[in-house]
């Protein structure tokens, strides 16, 4: 047995289409991201989820709602998915984020965290889903750092790899939790 794993990211917030990098700001969905998160519903509600997980941060919670409120399919709010804490930095400018990012790597930004410090907090949650979700499919509507943790600790690729490459969006992101996956 396993643990079927999507990820999913929160739907476009009106930071994401000024360019801002929201952090552990709530963020809101612009209109096109309430459109899509009907989309994400219309696309997952019969793949068979067995609960949907998010981030606490209002932007992942509101895709949430849109997505599934009313399916039945239960929503449970974690504060371990949430998106790298920038501390002085939330709310910049992507592009002023951008140049300093591989340097948090392992180094919590000023007032915040390092991405090693989501890795962890992500480590801890999925030691839970694979405990009391094995043999279920479950998805998780998160943020750019949750998936680079997901790589680095599911695929092995190191976060040194990703925090600088480009984002590029699909609809979903698959991976596979093995029953007794390691929870160093």
């Amino acid at each position: 047995m396993a643990v079927d794993l999507i990820y999913e990211t929160h739907s476009i917030t009106t930071d994401n289409e000024t360019g801002f990098a929201t952090g552990w700001l709530p963020g809101q969905l612009s209109d096109r991201g309430r459109m899509l998160a009907q989309e994400l519903g219309r696309r997952r509600s019969a793949d068979g989820i067995a609960t949907v997980f998010t981030s606490d941060l209002a932007r992942a919670v509101e895709t949430a709602e849109i997505a599934f409120g009313g399916t039945g399919i239960p929503i449970r709010r974690d504060p371990r998915l949430r998106e790298c804490n920038y501390g002085t930095f939330n709310g910049t400018p992507v592009s002023e984020l951008a140049r300093i990012r591989s340097q948090h790597i392992h180094q919590p930004f000023p007032e915040g965290q390092s991405y090693q410090d989501v890795v962890a907090q992500t480590r801890d949650f999925l030691s839970e889903v694979v405990r009391d979700w094995d043999g279920k499919k479950v998805l998780l509507i998160a943020h750019s750092a949750n998936r680079w943790a997901l790589d680095n600790l599911l695929t092995g690729v190191p976060l040194e790899d990703q925090v600088d490459a480009p984002f590029a969006w699909r609809e979903g992101w698959h991976y596979t939790l093995p029953t007794g996956w390691p929870c160093r």
